[in-house]
């Protein structure tokens, strides 16, 4: 039976007009909460900025459902979202300016106080992938196994090459403002579920970070789900592109999880080189070269073919390999989010209409 899996995505709430995010989330959260249907319908949720929005789809056992979830999800935000006189887009930061407007609860209000800047400019939208374990243990296996891949994840899905209005170099800043945080980015090898907890416990106790929820590894397991939570992809631009995050990660659990039965040791990489690996990925995405599992420098594309032959016996025995093939072909042929938006800047357009063209792209 395919290990289920479910994806979060933060989206922009934007004036589909002059672009800029608009500060709506609370009133939109109203909108939807008023059309009558039950919240697990709904999927809606506030975020840390009233900027944005965070879907939650339902577990999904396959891809075809996913996709119609992720889907149904967009179009529930989007249509509460015209009710204020608003859009969503699916873009990892904006491309305008913008001063972003903090949610009113009282923790949100702590991190502020607590992390200043660092707070106050996390206007940033993610993908978060969650995929089905058996146990703690089997999970922490998992991040031990999978850490040399996720930064193949962020080059694919990178969607942020702006930021305040301007092009900031890199195809995904979103990363580079997410890994101010002091709890963000890869991590080193547990070894075991009493490690993981041994370390998340004194992480807290350090009274660096607030709590639980600021455990803010690249991969790290769910509180409160029987999950992996892959946490390092840009939200992507299309959909499909969301469907391929989910694919390749539950097919990367899967793999993790098979060697850990198996037997097969964690390989033992440098969390030095795995920052490395993410800051470039970040910088170049799909252009020019990524740091492979190994540590050495190979065009994305190799890089990202290596990925999909390392996972290619669950996506066969899931019936996912013909799809997944062709997602990555798709991406690797038309480019990420990041190439949709500087190609629409290049060619005479503004940054409005880049907000525009996300606009009607989130939806399609």
């Amino acid at each position: 039976m395919p290990r289920s899996v479910g994806v979060e995505e933060e989206l922009l709430l934007v004036d589909p007009d002059s672009g800029r995010a608009l500060a709506l989330a609370a009133a939109v959260l109203r909108k939807a909460n008023d059309g009558g249907q039950p919240v697990d319908e709904q999927a809606l949720t506030s975020e840390l900025t009233r900027q944005q929005l965070e879907t939650n789809t339902r577990p999904c056992t396959s891809l075809d459902e996913l996709s119609a979830e992720l889907r149904r999800c967009r179009r529930a935000a989007n249509e509460a979202a015209e009710g204020k006189g608003a859009r969503i887009a699916a873009l990892a930061s904006s491309p305008l300016a913008t001063e972003p407007s903090i949610s009113s609860s009282p923790r949100y209000q702590r991190m502020v106080d607590e992390f200043g800047l660092t707070a106050e400019e996390q206007l940033t939208c993610g993908c978060h992938v969650h995929v089905e374990i058996d146990s703690e243990p089997e999970g922490v296996a998992v991040l031990d196994r999978i850490r040399g891949w996720l930064p193949c994840l962020l080059a694919l899905s990178a969607n942020s090459p702006f930021w305040q209005g301007h092009d900031s170099g890199y195809a995904s800043f979103r990363s580079q403002v997410w890994g101010r945080w002091p709890s963000a980015g890869p991590t080193g090898l547990f070894g075991s579920a009493e490690t993981y907890h041994a370390t998340t416990r004194a992480m807290i106790a350090s009274r660096t970070i607030l709590d639980l929820g600021m455990v803010y590894f690249d991969a790290r397991l769910s509180r409160q789900h029987p999950t992996v939570e892959v946490r390092v992809a840009d939200v992507c631009l299309d959909a499909d592109d969301a469907v391929l995050m989910a694919g390749l990660v539950r097919a990367l659990v899967d793999t993790a999880a098979r060697c850990w039965r198996a037997g097969v040791p964690a390989v033992p990489l440098r969390t030095e080189l795995l920052r490395l690996a993410s800051w470039r990925a970040a910088r170049s995405g799909l252009d020019g070269d990524l740091v492979d599992p190994a540590g050495r420098p190979a065009p994305a594309a190799q890089v990202i073919r290596a990925l999909v032959d390392h996972v290619r016996p669950v996506l066969d025995d899931y019936g996912d390999l013909e799809v997944v093939e062709e997602l990555v072909g798709t991406v690797l042929s038309r480019g990420n989010g990041a190439h949709a938006q500087r190609r629409i800047y290049r060619t005479g357009g503004q940054l409005a209409d880049i907000v525009a063209y996300a606009v009607d792209r989130t939806t399609a």
